[in-house]
Formats: structure tokens, sequence, C-alpha cells
């Protein structure tokens, strides 16, 4: 054989000489060389070479170099000669080598050489070959009943102990080869190749893992800031784009346990009920692609395990959701893919599927316990070969004592909990929903920013809040309304009425993430819809009179002071935009129904004509300071307490009346529900609601305190709740009283806080038709069951579950309320809202338990099991007491007065129970002189009245005993505030002054019949029932309803600008603008209250002169009423009956 192969090596020599100058010349008509295109392809960042590439090349010749070349040729093949023939004498010696023991022995294996250089080098085939490897039968591999027993990557294999019979399935040479491996018996038709049988595939897979390649780099992922600049999209938009995080679940367990059963269910539920991205991979769909050349060996099923793992996270981190279902029966290789996640930051569930061999082999679906009971399966993994229980798993899940379903809830459940089925970071407590927008808003200014913040208040045109807005601007800075972070700019406001929904993109993933605190701009759209939608469906807004807007427009600020009614500045509101306030559509887009009597479509029809959107910051925090504060928690602590208590879900009960045992029956039993589908530990979160309420409803403090009784009754009484699976929290927000569009954002807002389930009744928001109602007159303006249907189908509403009411009554037999039985119904009574309040009015006590009457009212008592005793006592009292006047209706402020030093008052600011009396005179009118002592005629005393910023109309009461300073109040007795703006004046009177009735303008109009007002034009507010020395500027006269009420300007002496302005020219040039202004005031302050523009008797104010001479004539009237004038009779003036005069300066104490 020697003899003719080399003579064959000799012909290719000689062949090999000849090609090397013959090709020397084709190069003269080559295109240019592989290099020079390579130079022209794209280059890629790769890590740097060990070595310099490219530096042992020789580079082609261009198409200019060609005359020269061929002149050496010649000396190029003289050069190559002794290389190619030397070439050739190794080829020869090397192939002789390969040959010697054919037939006369063994050659040595590598393993035998060169001192075992070649240690892990397979050993060479010697046999002789055929032309045509055969196909794999069933005799030479594993069965396929084994192959699937086992085909969980990893899983021992079921080595058959007898040929089976399957169909012969042809197979690439590598298959073939690796089929003959298995089976030592048989010839390797290795056709000259190395022999498989002699490979270690596990340690060469093992030495190449070990090695770091050296040309290869993983690809960077994109930083925060950047977008495809490098391989991959940010985790944080890419998650926020598919609506959900990539995770593994890795299922192991032994054969039989349910991995396939428990990820296909999850997976259709995933995907089918909440449209997420998931994938299974398992031994089906891995061993017939990716794994289809590994076996069942050891190092195998490592390589598989080790694959799967890879597999998975590179799914997991494109975002999908990917359910592992592996035997893999080795902790060791299970730890690495563990391992290989962690580093990569993706979340790796090992899911242990804990189920009993005895249990299993019942099951047997594939009849392979069997088999391996009969001795037809060897190494059965859970049986003969070992498996590796997980030492700290995730999850167990023993399949044999539960249900498909539950096991799948276990698992959505923990992927819920933690966030995986939501695109954006976890925000929220484990367990607890994200708000919508995926951000915790807490509008609050930092404390060390306070300071700096209030006094840039001061600087800013100020914007009246009414007390409902100050429960919306409560909503809007704790969070309720996220993602909302102020008052509705237009474009939010058309969204919320036409759709109960607005657009976010919270990631800017199109470039809308600040659309909602952007003006509005109705030229320019973006191309791109934002992605995301939340619900939206209550209007939250923020009007103004002309008289705010003008004052905005004319400041360069770019920025406004949110003042309360009572003159406390709480917020500021950035880049205001101002637009017009449609009130009839927005009326008839939000109710849906038309009565002009409803309580909350009055109070908008009472707004202003504009609307101010913008951005705010809360100065400091909400409080109300009514006894109740301390319920009254944000959405962050809300949360935080959720957390305290170990929530792992939570849903809300809303409350507007006092709390029952039907109720309390709800709660357990909407708790009890929670934990059947899995729950650990749902809480209860007992919501009142706090905001502005209609005056029929019961009040606040009323229904708090009677939630106190319930929770200290505890589980003692059925009407009782545990305190230590619930949270008492009132609800900031209004109610508006719309139905099925308010329900939505009920929903809405307790999400914000931590709630993923909300109770719902019949008829939630909804109320009675008042008798301007046009289709409703005194009946539900809301049928009953479509509030809950519009909130179960509400766009935006996400995956906010709801809790029905059903029907309870009293089961006398047992004195607990529950549903009714059927059976007997003769022993279940209904106790209506409206008896409970009958019985209430009229002191009912408790039934005896033995002996309940069927008519409670005539019996006058109520069950005893109806309700906690206390609280009971509590509703008494206030169904007794209705009309007393000391309830809190609604979360309204109870402000600390700017009193003056020498005064005391009773009852409480703003109400009409308030009075504020000097402590040295006994009457403001009468007792305090006109003038300061020692002061010229141009100084004279200002009582304050109503202190800057406050528009609580304040004034001296006439009739009172003292002269008292009193809430006025108008028609219907409720207390009178401004509502056309902040008042930018301090307000009062000057004592002994009187506008006689009796005394006629020269238009006709008489005096007004209340002491002379004046309008300090400061800078700083003055306190209330201070005495002020004043200096007059002029006056404005103001005809108001017919009568004529002079309005004296003057500046305190103590004002930093007292100095500066000594009349009304001087204000003008000091403080351009002002006079303007007050002339606007006094001419339409009273429009916002539905009521015609005032008049002046001249366009411009009087000079100081002609002021004092006013101040000079209502003086002498004064003395006439006292009777120390010239009158002789102060009791024939008209308007005067009722005065009290009865003070030593005016008619002496009688």
């Amino acid at each position: 054989l020697a003899a003719p192969s080399l003579l064959l090596l000799v012909v290719f020599c000689s062949v090999a000489l000849l090609l090397t100058g013959n090709s020397s010349r084709r190069r003269k008509t080559f295109s240019p060389s592989l290099d020079e295109e390579r130079d022209g392809m794209a280059k890629y960042a790769y890590a740097p070479l060990s070595v310099e590439e490219g530096g042992g090349r020789r580079r082609g010749r261009s198409p200019h170099d060609a005359a020269g070349a061929a002149d050496s040729d010649d000396q190029l093949v003289n050069e190559r000669m002794p290389m190619c023939v030397g070439i050739c004498v190794l080829l020869a010696i090397v192939y002789v080598l390969s040959r010697t023991g054919g037939s006369g022995g063994p050659a040595l294996a590598p393993q035998q050489q060169a001192g075992g250089a070649a240690q892990n080098m397979p050993a060479v085939v010697t046999s002789g070959t055929p032309d045509v490897a055969p196909v794999t039968s069933a005799a030479t591999r594993p069965s396929t009943a084994a192959g699937t027993a086992a085909s969980a990557a990893g899983s021992t294999p079921a080595v058959p102990s007898t040929p089976v019979s399957t169909p012969v399935t042809a197979y690439a040479a590598t298959t073939a080869a690796a089929a003959a491996a298995g089976n030592p018996q048989e010839p390797c038709n290795c056709d000259g190749l190395v022999d498989p049988s002699t490979v270690d595939m596990g340690t060469l897979r093992a030495k190449a893992l070990e090695s770091t390649p050296p040309h290869i780099i993983e690809c960077a992922k994109a930083d925060a800031n950047s977008d495809q600049s490098a391989c991959h999209l940010p985790a944080e938009k890419r998650y926020a784009a598919l609506g959900q995080k990539g995770a593994t679940l890795w299922m192991t367990g032994c054969s039989g346990a349910g991995k396939t059963t428990i990820a296909t269910a999850l997976e259709k539920k995933l995907v089918k009920e909440y449209g997420k991205h998931v994938y299974r991979l398992d031994g089906d769909n891995l061993r017939t692609g990716l794994n289809r050349d590994l076996t069942f060996s050891e190092a195998d099923r490592a390589e598989s395990v080790r694959r799967t793992g890879e597999l998975s996270t590179l799914f997991a981190d494109s975002g999908v959701i990917t359910l592992v279902g592996l035997i893999s029966p080795y902790r060791g290789d299970r730890d690495m893919v563990r391992k290989r996640h962690e580093d990569q930051g993706i979340p790796f569930y090992e899911i242990f599927l804990d189920v009993p061999v005895d249990e299993l082999k019942k099951r047997d679906p594939k009849g392979q316990y069997a088999r391996v009971e009969a001795g037809e399966l060897k190494h059965f993994t859970c049986i003969d070969d070992p498996y590796e229980e997980p030492l700290n798993p995730e999850i167990t899940l023993k399949t044999h004592e539960l249900a498909i379903e539950q096991s799948v809830d276990m698992l959505f459940r923990r992927l819920e909990k933690d966030g995986i089925l939501e695109g954006a970071p976890k925000v929220s407590p484990p367990g607890l929903p994200n708000p919508d927008g995926d951000e915790i808003i807490d509008l609050h200014v930092p404390p060390e920013l306070r300071s700096q913040r209030i006094a840039e208040a001061e600087t800013l045109p100020k914007v009246l809040i009414t007390d409902v807005d100050l429960n919306w601007l409560q909503v809007i800075g704790e969070g309720w309304a996220a993602p909302l972070k102020g008052f509705m700019r237009e474009g939010t406001l058309l969204e919320t009425i036409h759709f109960n929904s607005i657009l976010v993109d919270p990631f800017n993933l199109t470039g809308n993430a600040l659309r909602h605190e952007t003006k509005t701009d109705f030229a320019h759209f973006n191309d791109r819809q934002a992605p995301q939608r939340v619900s939206m469906s209550v209007p939250i807004t923020l009007s103004c009179t002309s008289y705010t807007k003008e004052d905005i427009e004319k400041s360069n600020k770019g920025a406004v002071a949110l003042v309360t009614q009572m003159g406390q500045t709480v917020a500021i509101l950035r880049d205001p935009e101002i637009y017009s306030n449609r009130k009839e559509e927005i009326i008839t887009r939000m109710f849906g129904v038309i009565d002009p009597g409803h309580p909350y479509i009055q109070h908008i029809d009472s707004g202003g004509d504009y609307l101010i959107g913008g951005e705010v910051e809360l100065l400091d925090r909400i409080r109300y300071n009514d006894g109740l504060d301390k319920w009254r928690k944000t959405t962050k602590e809300l949360s935080a307490e959720f957390k305290a208590k170990g929530a792992d879900t939570v849903y809300a009960f809303q409350t507007r009346n006092p709390t029952h045992a039907g109720h309390a029956y709800l709660m357990r039993s909407a708790g009890e529900d929670l934990r059947s589908q899995g729950y650990q530990k749902p809480v209860l979160w007992l919501s009142p609601l706090g905001g502005w309420t209609k005056e029929d409803d019961v009040p606040l403090d009323v229904r708090v305190r009677q939630h106190e009784e319930v929770l200290q009754a505890g589980t003692t009484h059925p009407g009782g709740l545990d305190p230590e699976t619930t949270v008492m929290a009132i609800w900031p927000a209004p109610m508006v009283y719309a139905g099925p569009t308010e329900v939505q954002f009920h929903a809405k807002s307790r999400r914000s806080a931590g709630a993923s389930y909300f109770v719902v009744g019949r008829d939630p928001a909804g109320m009675k038709g008042s008798h301007d109602a046009v289709a409703h007159q005194d009946d539900d303006l809301y049928d009953g069951d479509h509030g809950r249907y519009v909130l179960q189908n509400s766009p935006g509403i996400g995956d906010m579950k709801m809790l029905s009411f059903v029907k309870v009554m009293y089961d006398v037999s047992d004195n607990v309320m529950k549903v009714p039985d059927e059976s007997r119904m003769q022993d279940f009574i209904s106790i209506s809202g409206s008896k409970m309040r009958l019985l209430a009015r009229n002191g009912a006590v408790p039934c005896s338990p033995t002996d309940i009457p069927t008519d409670l009212v005539e019996a006058n008592c109520v069950p005893s099991g109806f309700m906690v005793p206390k609280g009971w006592d509590t509703v008494v009292d206030y169904y007794k007491n209705v009309d007393s006047g000391r309830w809190t209706p609604w979360s309204r402020p109870l402000v600390e007065p700017p009193e003056a030093s020498r005064t005391s008052s009773v009852g409480t600011f703003g109400h009409t129970d308030y009075e504020l009396k000097h402590k040295e005179y006994d009457s403001f009118w009468h007792d305090i002189p006109l003038r300061p002592s020692g002061e010229g005629e141009e100084i004279i005393n200002l009582i304050t009245e109503i202190p800057m910023y406050i528009t609580a109309k304040m004034e001296v009461n006439k009739k009172a005993k003292g002269n008292a300073i009193a809430q006025d109040v108008n028609k219907d007795g409720s207390p009178r505030y401004y509502t056309y703006g902040t008042p930018f004046f301090n307000y009062g009177l000057i004592p002994q002054t009187w506008e006689d009735p009796s005394l006629l303008s020269p238009q006709g109009n008489a005096g007004d019949n209340d002491p002379l007002d004046v309008m300090e034009v400061g800078s700083t507010p003055l306190a209330m029932g201070g005495i002020q020395p004043c200096r007059v500027l002029g006056s404005l006269e103001l005809i108001d309803e017919g009568e004529t009420d002079h309005k004296i300007i003057c500046i305190s002496l103590a004002d930093k600008d007292a100095s500066k302005i000594h009349s009304m020219d001087d204000l003008e040039r000091v403080k351009p603008g002002h006079v303007a202004r007050l002339m606007d005031w006094l001419k339409r302050y009273k429009t916002s209250d539905g009521k015609p523009e005032n008049a002046l008797a001249q366009e411009t104010p009087t000079t100081a002169r002609e002021a004092l001479d006013i101040i000079k004539e209502t003086h002498e009237r004064w003395k006439n009423l006292c009777g120390k004038g010239e009158s002789s009779s102060y009791a024939a003036l008209p308007g005067t009956d009722g005065f009290f005069l009865s003070s030593p300066s005016c008619k002496g104490v009688e």
C-alpha cells in the first residue's frame, strides 16, 4: 500500500509546483483581493485580538502593479520550490505512519503518544468502514417511551432491558455515530474518522466553557438615557412597552408531578386572560431541536440544563415570562442556571413540585412507573436514579393536595405580587398594585425648601380656592388622582369628560411623557398616541373669575399662590393655563342627567367663567384640625401601613353611613373569599368619605366615631371588625353624586393607595333627583345596577377587581346578619336605612335577644346584633340632636382666627356661632374713638373686620350686645364668603360713624345704615379686631342695590409704604394699577354670586379732603343715633330698630 500512496504524493506535489507559478500569473486578471473588499465593509467593535491581525498577509496587487509582476514570477517559483518539496516529503512520512499497523497490529492512540500531550484527544478508528453509514434502529437507541420519560433535560434515561419495536429513523451522520457509540457491540462505521465511543464530550464541553473566547464580547445594554445605540434597549423601556417583565419559572420535580400540566394552564391564563407574552420550554420542544444532539448521560443532562438555562435567560431578558418544565434532577445544575439569571438581574423562580413517589405511581400517566416496577426500565429518576430536591425553592406546589387551578393561582399571585405582570418598575409594596402612571405622587415641598417656597408664594398672584377646591388639592397632592400632578389643563379635561380616562406615557416611549404637564396646543399634535390608558372619570378643575384671570395675565411670575377662604396660602401652581369654563359641556358629559337642583351641579354653575390648570406644590400637609386628622393618611402612608400589616392584597369598603352588622358580614365574607383564592393576609380598608357631601348625609365625624367603636369591639360582636386585619383611613375627595361616572374614580383612587379590590353596592355614588330634575324628581337619578356594570367594564380600570354586595338580613335565631336562608325566611327581618334612621331618632334601645318583635318601630327597640352597642349610641346621639350644629359634616379646615391681642372670641371661626369682642371696650362701634389721641385730622382709627386674603365676610353686629365682630350670613342663614377672588386689602370700619339711611345722595341713594367702611391698602394682613391708626387717602362711592356705601381708602401708619403714600395719586405712583383693582373689585365682587354689577357714583376716587368731609358727616350722624347730636330723638331715625346702643360712649349703660 505504501508504494502507490507514495507515488500519489509525488504527483500531488508536482501539480502543486506547477500551480505555484500559474497562480502568480493569474493574479494579473483578478479583482481586488478579499482584504480590500473587507476594507469597504462595516466595522464592528470586537475585543482586541491577541495577535495583530493581517500582520503576515500578502496584499493582493492592484491593476497598476500588473506590469511589474511578471518579472518576479520566476523568482517567486524558485523561492517557493524548496518549501513545497519539504511539505510533500512531510506528508508522505505522515501518511506511511498512519497506515502502519493496518494488518500488523494496532497503532498507538494519541493518549499514548508524546507523554500524554494529547490526553483528551479521541482514539482513531482502525477497523474497516463501509461506504454508507447505517440508519439507527430501535435496537441501537433508547426507546421512544423511555426517551420521553427522560426528556426533561437531564432526567436519567430509562434503559430498556429488552429491545423495543419502534419505527426505524434515519439520522444525520453525526447522530448515527452517536447512536453507534451508545452500543459498543456494534462495529463503528466511521470511515476513518474519530471513533465517537472514545470521545468524552462532557469533558470537552467543560474544557471549552472554562475558557473565554478571545474575540467575543457580550453586547452592552443601553443605559437609561440611550435607545438603540447599544445592543439592547434599556430594560425599563422594553418592559414598559411590553407591559410586563421577563422572568423564568423553573419547574422541577419527578416525572408525573404535573410540570407540563401546571405550566400549560398557567400559560393559558396569562396569555388568554391577561394578554401576556409567555413561552414554555420543556423536553418536547427542546429535544427536537436545540438539544437533539444530546444523549442521556450525566454530562449531557447537565449540558441540556445549561442550554435551557441560557435560552430561558435570553427569553426572560427579552421580556418573555418563560416557563421551564424539566426534571433537572441535580441541584448543582439548577443552581448554575439560577446564578446565570441572578448575574443578569433577571427574576428566577425555582418551583418544586413536591409529590410523593407513591402518588406518582398512582398517577403514572405514561405507564413508566409500571414498567419500572416490571423491571423493563432501569435508571429511572426518583426510583433508582437520584433526584436532589431544592433546598430553598421560591414556591413549593404539592400538586397532589391542590387542584390545578389552585396551583396556577399560587404562581399567578406570586408574579402579580412581584410586579412581573406590570411593565413598570414596582414602586408599591409587594402584593399591592402600582398607582396609575406607575409613579408614587407626593407633591409636598421638601422640608428643606419650605421656607423658600413660602417666601416665593408671598410674591405671587393669589388665586382663591374654596373648601371644596381644598379637598381636590389634597386629592392631587397626596397622590389619590395619580398620575395627575395638578389641576387639569384643558386637554386633560377633554380626555376626562369624553373618555373617562387619559392617555399617559410615563416612560416617554412615544415622546408624550409631559403631555399633561404642558399647555394644551390645539394646533400641533404628536404623531403617536401615548401608549397607556388610565382611569380618570371625574374632572378635577379650579375655577376663577375674570378678576383673577387678569391679575395672573398681568403678572410675569409664571406661577400663582393658592389661598384658602381663610387666607392660608397652601400651595403654588406652576405655569398656569387659563381657559374657558364650559360649564354646560362639563355637566352634561359628567352627569348625563338634567337636574339644576343637583348640589354638585350647582357647585359647578357657581364657579368662575375660567379654569386654571397647572402643576401644584403643597407648602405643607393639609390639616383640618377637626379632631379627625389622625385618620387622614396620604397614599404613601397607607401603603406603608398595609405593608406593616403584611397585606398581600387590600380590599376597600367605602362608607357613607354608619357600619352595621350587615356591612361587617359583607366585609368579613369578602376577606374569606380572598383567602380561598390563595391570599394569605388580605387587609380590609374601611374608607369613609371625607370630602364635601350634601347636607342630608350623615356627618363625617359621626361616621368616624361610630367606625372607631366598630374597630374597638373587634370580633367580640357580629357588627365588629378585627383591627389586626383592618385599616381605617378617610378618603379625602368630595362626593359629586355622578353615579356610574363617579364610581370609577372611587375605585381608581383607592388603587392609588394600594387596593386591588373595591366593594361595590347598589347605586354607588348616586342620589335622588331634586325637584328641578327633568326626568327623576325624588327618584334615583341612576339605575341601581348601572354603576357596577360600568365600573367592571370601564376603560383604564386595569386589573382592579370588584366585589359586589349581596342582600343580607337579620337572623333572629342567632342574632346575626347574614344572607337569608330561603328555607326559613320567617326567621329573617329586614332593617333598611330609613328604618334605622327612624329608630335612632326615636332613641331605640336594644331588644331582648330571645324575643325580637316583628315591628321594631312600634316596640322602639333595635336587635342587639344589629350594631355594636357604643356605635349605636353614637348614631342615636346624632339623630336626636341633628340640628344642634355641633357636627363636622365634611372636611373643612378649622383655622385659628388671626385675632388681635386684646380681643377674645367664642365659637368657630367661619361659622355662624363665631363672635369676637374687645377686652377693653364694650363696643367696637361705639366706644373706640374716631381718631387716635394726638393725631391729626387725616388719621383715623381703623378697626379690622376682615384681614387681607380672608374671604369670610366678617362685620360688626349692630344688634348684638357689645357689637361683636361676627360672621355675616346669606339669606338662607349660611355663612357668607367672598367668591370673586382673594381680597388684596384689609377691610374694616371707622368707629363712631354711621351712614344714615335718611340722608340721600345727589343721585337719590340713601345711606346703607352701617358704620363707614374702610379699605386699607397696605402690604400685609392686619389682625382681626385690631385698632390701627390709618392715613386717609380718599374714597370711592359705591352704589350697592340702591344704597350709598362709601369706602374710605387709607394706609396703615405701620405699613412699609406709609411714608411714601399720602394721597390717591401717591398710591397709584407707588402701586401702579392698585386703584383700578379696587374699583373693579367694588363693582364686580358680587357677580360671582350671580348678582348684577354694582356701580360707582363716579369713576374717579375722591381726594383725601373730600373723604375727610364724609367721615365728619357720618360721625355727626352717629352722634344723632346715640342721642348726642342735634337730633332730638334717635328713635325716630329709620332702620335703627334693634340696634345695640347701650354702651358707655353711645346711650350709656342701661
